[in-house]
């Protein structure tokens, strides 16, 4: 039977080519206009995912990724 793909995880992380799995950095949402301009770049980039077992679960709810 077909796998489905778990859209809400499918919409926050994004798989690079190599296989590696990034978020979007914390803290967008609101009240970004208090933020220092050092805070704001910060926020620009991407990170990885810090646990091994976190990137497993989230690699079973994107079975074709």
């Amino acid at each position: 039977m077909k796998q489905k793909t778990k859209k809400s995880v499918s919409k926050k992380i994004k798989v690079t080519g190599s296989g590696k799995l990034m978020r979007r950095s914390t803290g967008h949402n609101h009240y970004n206009s208090r933020d220092t301009g050092n805070d704001t770049r910060q926020k620009r980039s991407d990170h990885g995912i810090a646990v091994r077992q976190d990137e497993n679960n989230i690699k079973k709810a994107l079975p074709y990724a």
